[in-house]
């Protein structure tokens, strides 16, 4: 009997991760899907622990949250991240700084590349343009923000009639690899390494949204603990690269 006790001793020691390991949902905006296609499976394998990635729109994520939808861990724009502390819907406490994104203009590969090094430039392409594509206004901060700055421009009229709102995580960048938009306009992380498209580069910096890509830990966390490690793990060191390499400018 004693040599079967030490046997199952020795049996459970070496399955540390197992005893402690749970489910960790994640939900993000779809900028970071590439960085977490990477990243989670190695977060899985060194902790035990399961992530089950939810990739949601920032407007509805941010209406799950207000809703009182439980998530463990959020990824969002620092901006919405702020927004979601006054109201006591994460933890202040545990959060991060990933990345920073720029929007950028694409075309089909082997499209013509109009030029958008300068203000006047960039709007002259968007009216000569005959299509365009981005996000919807009402759902991202990169829609929102070209819904303003085409208004700044003076070309709303000329861009309303030529224009398509759809999301990268609902086919956006898609329609222009397919040729059925001739300009788009996203963050770097969704076109970076999408095929079809060619990058005619960063918006002019006057007419740039820079958005700081965050997590943090939700308010309705059943694993504040686990959550937190993955919020850490995202942010070390090693990891910088990966960001990197998606689209991301690593804040010093």
């Amino acid at each position: 009997m004693k040599r079967v006790l030490v046997a199952l001793a020795v049996c459970i020691s070496q399955f540390p991760l197992a005893a402690n390991a749970t489910d960790i949902l994640l939900m993000s905006g779809g900028a970071p899907k590439d960085v977490l296609i990477t990243l989670i499976p190695q977060f899985e394998k060194a902790t035990g622990h399961r992530v089950i990635t939810q990739h949601v729109l920032i407007s509805a994520l941010r209406q799950k949250i207000l809703a009182g939808e439980s998530a463990d861990v959020l990824l969002m724009p620092t901006s919405a991240l702020d927004n979601l502390a006054t109201m006591h819907k994460i933890r202040p406490e545990d959060r991060a700084a990933y990345g920073i994104l720029k929007l950028v203009a694409i075309v089909k590969n082997g499209a013509p590349r109009p030029n958008i090094s300068s203000v006047d430039a960039f709007r002259r392409a968007l009216v000569d343009a005959p299509s365009v594509v981005y996000s919807t206004p009402a759902s991202t901060p990169s829609g929102a923000h070209m819904a303003s700055m085409v208004s700044e421009l003076g070309i709303s009229d000329i861009v309303e009639r030529k224009v398509t709102y759809r999301p990268a995580l609902e086919g956006g960048v898609s329609m222009v690899a397919d040729g059925r938009v001739a300009i788009g306009i996203y963050p770097a992380s969704e076109v970076v390494h999408v095929d079809g498209v060619t990058s005619l580069g960063p918006l002019p910096e006057p007419l740039q949204l820079t958005l700081v890509y965050g997590g943090a830990v939700a308010a309705t966390s059943k694993a504040p603990g686990p959550a937190r490690e993955l919020i850490r793990f995202l942010a070390a060191p090693e990891n910088r690269a990966v960001w990197r390499h998606e689209g991301f400018e690593i804040p010093h």
